[in-house]
């Protein structure tokens, strides 16, 4: 792999928000067409790394590549141009509530790409049928759904202008085991018809199994470990030993207030 370009790299990526440091020195590679998960412990910067890569925060120091091209000192023209290759799955969904379902499925389509709302609708129907939702979903508003049905349509969207890498924040949250193994076989499915890159954060063992190509874990501000799925249970790594098993005690200590 050396002789390719990474689609992400981070080397040396430093943030911090006053004196707590949130990414310290982090690297990482994704490779084109790879699907890396990374797992770590709530508050431990999995959605401030994906904020630094998409441009919402941007790092104290170090260096973020997208195709091998350094963003991080880009201007506003030159970083829409790099966002464009971007889809984004949100956590909460975070669907907009005063749009229809097929407008919030062809916002990126009207807004980024300037597309006629005729045929942004119609990309956005064949879109949500790629998840397994009829045309009559289009017309419902995000209020009236379920909230696995509400990560569908949040899938739709950001699969909807075809992005050349995917993010996926915490997308089996808030749903139960069942569908989020569906959302989970939807991601799969859609990154490899597209040959999308994909990055994704969690801290569910399961759907990091289900999703990844190669899982690995932030604590403390860096990558500690890095490899196949079915290589964590052998890691070596005490953290990850903890983390994979849920284990109490361990290495990583929870800050518990009386």
């Amino acid at each position: 792999m050396s002789a390719v370009t990474p689609k992400i790299r981070l080397r040396g990526v430093t943030k911090a928000f006053g004196p707590k440091v949130v990414l310290n020195g982090l690297d990482l590679d994704v490779w084109p067409g790879e699907s890396v998960v990374v797992i770590g412990g709530s508050g431990t910067g999995k959605s401030v790394l994906i904020k630094n890569i998409i441009g919402l925060l941007h790092p104290d120091s170090g260096t973020i590549e997208i195709d091998g091209q350094e963003v991080t000192h880009m201007n506003a023209r030159e970083r829409e141009d790099v966002t464009r290759k971007f889809g984004m799955l949100f956590q909460g969904a975070a669907l907009f509530d005063s749009m229809k379902i097929w407008e919030n499925v062809a916002f990126g389509l009207i807004q980024a790409e300037g597309a006629r709302r005729r045929d942004a609708k119609e990309k956005a129907i064949a879109t949500l049928a790629r998840v397994g939702l009829g045309p009559q979903v289009g017309e419902l508003m995000p209020a009236s759904l379920s909230a696995g049905m509400q990560k569908r349509v949040s899938l739709a969207r950001a699969i909807a202008t075809n992005p050349e890498i995917i993010f996926f924040d915490e997308p089996t949250t808030g749903i139960d085991p069942i569908m989020g193994s569906i959302i989970d076989q939807l991601i799969v499915s859609s990154v490899k018809d597209m040959g999308a890159t994909a990055l994704t954060i969690t801290h569910d063992m399961d759907s990091a199994r289900r999703i990844a190509d190669r899982i690995a874990m932030i604590f403390q501000g860096r990558i500690i470990w890095s490899g196949a799925p079915d290589e964590i249970e052998s890691s070596g790594n005490p953290h990850v030993k903890q983390f994979i098993n849920g284990e109490a005690h361990g290495p990583i200590q929870m800050q518990i207030r009386a």
